[in-house]
This record gives C-alpha cells, structure tokens and sequence, in this order.
C-alpha cells in the first residue's frame, strides 16, 4: 500500500476524523507513524502503546459496525516545525441515535517524518458535563 503524504498537521488530522467517520481501518492506520512508541488512549480507557495496540483498538471500535460523524470545536493548535499538538472538542453523533451524547476532549499529537505529518498520539476523555467548552478557571486544578 502506497502512504499518503500528509504536507500539513492538518491534513493528517482531516485523514484522521474521515478515516474514524468512515470505520476504515487502513486507512486510519496510515495517519499513524509505523513506530513502537505511539500511543493511544481512547475515552475511559487504558493507554494502549506501540503500532499492534493502537492497531487493535481501532479494528475493535470499527467492528461495532456503528457509524460516527463528528463536529469538532474549539480547536486550538500549538504548532512547532517537527510537532503540533491539537486540542480540540469532539461533538460526536452515532447513525440512528438521536440522543445527544457528551462531548469528548481529544489531544492529538503529530509529529513531522521522512513521509510527511503522521500522528503519534490521540487521548481522548469525556468534557466535564456542566461546563461550557473551555470555561473560565476557579477553584483548585489537581495537576
């Protein structure tokens, strides 16, 4: 298989929502680096390492069968030559579910290679339910 090059961070994190949108395993694993040190973990769940994990995790949740679609919100990007680091907000909607479900922050990671932008990291946990996307600080924070 022939590996998309992804010139921007950008591109490589549109790959990704379209590949997570569309259930496609390949083609969510060639957003990925083909390295041991990726990582992933996915809302309330356990931080999977190296291409096999992350690769398992994704043939698993496609497996469900359910179709996603997603708004992302609140982007913000912190850009360096080799890295960029994106935080955004995943609104996400399953096909046939008209509940509206919790919104998802995500931090995806990607890092600058020989083949162009690939992602090394993806967390994601559920918002805080009461709050508004990034509200004002108050009160103490645990780290």
């Amino acid at each position: 298989m022939i590996r998309p090059l992804f010139p921007t961070a950008q591109d490589a994190e549109a790959a990704f929502y379209d590949a997570l949108t569309k259930g496609d395993l390949e083609a969510m694993m060639v957003v990925w680096a083909d390295d041991d040190d990726i990582y992933c973990v996915h809302p309330q769940g356990p931080r999977l390492v190296g291409v096999e994990q992350v690769r398992e995790s994704w043939r698993q949740i496609f497996a469900s069968g359910q179709q996603l679609t997603f708004q992302l919100r609140s982007q913000h990007q912190l850009v360096g030559m080799m890295m960029s680091v994106h935080s955004v907000y995943e609104h996400i909607a399953v096909a046939g579910d008209p509940r509206n479900r919790q919104p998802m922050i995500a931090t995806n990671v990607y890092l600058r290679t020989e083949r162009g932008w690939r992602m090394v990291a993806h967390h994601a946990s559920p918002a805080p339910a009461s709050s508004a996307e990034d509200p004002p600080r108050s009160g103490p924070m645990l780290h």
